[in-house]
């Protein structure tokens, strides 16, 4: 999906400066899985729910239904892909020339046979996978100046450009003029470059060798470029067809069977949201969750809205349809299941993500701003397992920092003690991730005055000062980047706090300090985390000025009297003593 722990987008530039839509891993609402073809040519931006701080609605894993739908069995995927493939020497090399003895001809894997026949989407994925993959292949034997290969690649690249146009207009027989302009001019390309690299490889003087390669890096861009507008106008096309497929049907399970191959679209990549959300991808499902005969299909219509919302086009698509209020309406309906309503919240959370800019513009989200964080209140309090409650409190999350009355009508609604309580039920949070979220509300919330009573009411001091010991279950990168945020969250928490000092001597009281003093000094306690010490030095200093009374002479000295950055410095630089 779409769902925290984060990955992101990132195109692979190859030489000339062509660039191809990167492989992004897939997402395993939670961590990143295997890299195979299926997914490899679009990648996701499903930085979803991105927060200031570190957290990301996708950096995230969730449990239960949402997890097997984003996770593929890498072994069983290897398996499938296995009977496509075959050794590309025994396909390119016909004309009775040794197979190559390169260590790295071994890796070189081609698509003996495209995908069943009728799949155009799953045969422009896979086949524009290996493409993008040859091409940056190329692109590295290039810069090594191993001309063999190079040409023997070019050769082979050849092959697949003119498979996927065979095989596609096989399918599709009514290709536009544009189109077939393209694929005219890609595979002149593709013929060009097997002849300049045939040329290389009888060229023995540099000089002359150094200037036919700039040739073959022009024209290796050029092809790149002919590729991704052809990838590009023909997914459109399929897009188009399933978005009007999802628009007119008025079957239930055509629509389902259709929503769901758009959503599998979605997990390719931010290029294809933003191809789904200009043809009309938003306006569809938004008519599917405004349709009472489809209401068994809103939690799926609702996770795909979110995948696309990633992109800017997405969330203005959503604006444009009133997907605000819709949206609301979801939220603050009982009749409408839970697993529903999460996916609503999850919709929130990825369009007040403030790693998302554009998201800030949301003007219609304004409007309906009260009842959406009272319902999401709601939903965190009657929330029936880990997930809801995590989707739930990370759309909270992401309006604190939205919006600043979010603060206030939260506090009005009593969410600091719904947060608390919480915490203590391990059926709703029992990961480094949920908690991430709590603290999150609960540091923009310490910036109003009243925040504190309330905190010290609810025995909220120890949660928080118990929060600075978190650990990871695992060596999961994920997890253990979570685990720092929760830790610079809570000393960021307790430092805001702390003007108190009702707050500041609880904090004292429950050994704040030498937890604090240990992060500061031990790097292994803060996993050599910058940002973690330097909130907890503030914290430390900010709880000093308080009750110096808890403080050895040595610590004083090093964490508090200095300037920051001097203490900073001082503790980054240590190394622990393991005597």
């Amino acid at each position: 999906m779409r769902r925290p722990p984060g990955n992101g987008e990132v195109a692979s530039e190859g030489p000339g400066g062509w660039s191809l839509w990167g492989r992004q891993q897939p997402r395993r609402l939670g961590c990143a899985g295997p890299d195979h073809c299926g997914q490899a040519l679009l990648h996701i931006g499903i930085n979803m729910m991105a927060l200031p701080g570190g957290h990301h609605l996708d950096s995230i894993p969730l449990p239960g239904q949402r997890l097997h739908l984003m996770q593929v069995d890498s072994v069983q995927r290897w398996m499938e892909d296995l009977k496509l493939m075959t050794e590309c020497e025994c396909m390119c090399v016909l004309q009775a020339k040794p197979i190559s003895l390169e260590e790295d001809a071994q890796g070189d894997l081609i698509l003996a046979g495209g995908p069943s026949a009728g799949d155009p989407l799953q045969l422009l994925l896979k086949r524009g996978w290996v493409i993008s993959t040859e091409l940056r292949r190329i692109g590295q034997k290039l810069a090594q100046d191993r001309w063999a290969r190079v040409h023997s690649m070019s050769v082979r690249l050849t092959c697949h450009a003119r498979s996927m146009v065979s095989e596609y207009s096989a399918i599709n027989k009514n290709s536009s003029q544009e189109m077939s302009q393209i694929e005219k001019m890609l595979m002149e390309k593709c013929s060009e470059l097997s002849a300049v690299t045939e040329r290389c490889l009888q060229v023995e003087n540099d000089h002359v060798l150094k200037s036919m390669k700039a040739c073959v890096s022009e024209t290796l861009s050029t092809l790149g470029q002919h590729f991704g507008q052809l990838l590009e106008l023909a997914l459109t096309r399929e897009v188009q067809a399933l978005v009007r497929k999802i628009d007119t049907s008025d079957n239930i399970y055509t629509t389902e069977s259709t929503t769901g191959n758009l959503f599998s679209l979605t997990q390719e990549g931010a290029p294809l949201c933003r191809i789904i959300a200009k043809e009309g991808g938003v306006i569809a499902l938004f008519k599917v969750c405004r349709q009472d005969s489809f209401r068994c299909l809103y939690p799926q219509a609702l996770r795909t809205l979110a995948s696309i919302c990633c992109v800017e086009e997405g969330v203005h698509q959503l604006e444009k349809v009133d997907g605000v209020l819709c949206l609301a309406d979801i939220l603050t309906d009982d009749s409408h299941s839970e697993a529903t309503r999460a996916e609503a919240a999850a919709v929130v959370a990825q369009v007040t993500s403030p790693h998302l800019p554009f998201t800030q513009h949301l003007s219609s989200f304004l409007e309906s701003m009260e009842e959406i964080v009272t319902a999401l209140i709601k939903l965190c309090q009657e929330a029936s397992s880990g997930e809801v409650f995590l989707l739930a409190s990370a759309a909270l999350a992401n309006i604190t920092f939205f919006d600043t009355m979010a603060c206030e009508m939260l506090l009005q609604l009593n969410a600091i003690r719904v947060l608390l309580e919480a915490c203590s039920d391990k059926q709703r949070v029992d990961t480094p991730y949920t908690r991430d979220q709590i603290v999150t509300i609960l540091a923009n919330m310490s910036v109003l005055e009243q925040c504190a009573s309330d905190i010290i009411q609810e025995n909220g001091v120890q949660l928080i000062v118990g929060m600075l010991s978190e650990k990871p279950r695992s060596g999961n990168p994920a997890e253990v980047a979570a685990c720092e945020r929760v830790q610079q969250k809570a000393a960021v928490t307790l430092a805001r706090l702390s003007r108190d000092p009702d707050v500041a001597r609880e904090a004292v009281r429950l050994s704040c300090m030498s937890r604090l003093i240990e992060l500061c000094r031990s790097p292994s306690e803060r996993n050599s985390s910058d940002a973690v010490l330097v909130a907890c030095l503030a914290a430390l200093r900010r709880l000093a000025g308080v009750c110096p009374e808890g403080l050895q002479d040595s610590d004083f000295q090093q964490l508090v009297q200095p300037r920051l950055v001097d203490s900073f410095l001082l503790c980054s630089n240590m190394e622990e003593s393991f005597v």
